[in-house]
């Protein structure tokens, strides 16, 4: 049985416990939630290869796309990815430890600190950018052109509806 029949199977169920509730939303977001569960698997295996999680590939690669000097606070960093500076701080020793960034010393605060690429994270980074990338095109490329457009589209009309939803 495949993953669509899963979800099919457990609708299924839901329909003949309760005939009077209409499904369609709940089957719909069954299949982008377990869709995007598929994608962050492949991700977070690709991210292994690397000897970092996600996560931590996630500040890596917030450094390179913020161009050079490929620095930043851990403020910034942790604004960027939408997170406490407090998880920061393990995220940060792992990827130090690992050799793909560095604390130095922020240039106009003296007691404050910046995170830097270093140049293997810069490195590693680039490489990862373009890997990362051609998975989400072979994924992506499951669809046609139009699909994606049209994927596109309402995906964001979604995302943006339901950050109205939020109070």
């Amino acid at each position: 049985m495949d993953d669509n029949e899963r979800i099919d199977t457990v609708v299924g169920q839901w329909a003949a416990e309760r005939p009077d509730v209409d499904l369609a939303a709940m089957t719909l977001m069954a299949r982008l939630s377990h869709a995007a569960d598929l994608v962050n698997a492949r991700i977070e295996r690709l991210a292994k290869e690397y000897g970092v999680s996600r996560a931590d590939g996630d500040v890596v690669l917030t450094l390179r796309r913020s161009g050079e000097p490929y620095r930043l606070s851990p403020t910034a960093i942790a604004r960027s990815l939408l997170m406490t500076t407090g998880t920061m701080t393990g995220r940060l020793d792992r990827l130090e430890k690992l050799g793909l960034i560095a604390r130095v010393p922020n240039d106009t605060d003296r007691r404050g600190v910046d995170i830097q690429l270093t140049p293997e994270g810069l490195r590693q980074s680039d490489i990862a950018i373009t890997r990362h990338n051609d998975l989400l095109k072979e994924i992506s490329g499951l669809l046609t052109p139009a699909d994606r457009i049209e994927l596109d589209q309402l995906t964001r009309q979604l995302v943006s509806g339901i950050g109205a939803l939020e109070p």
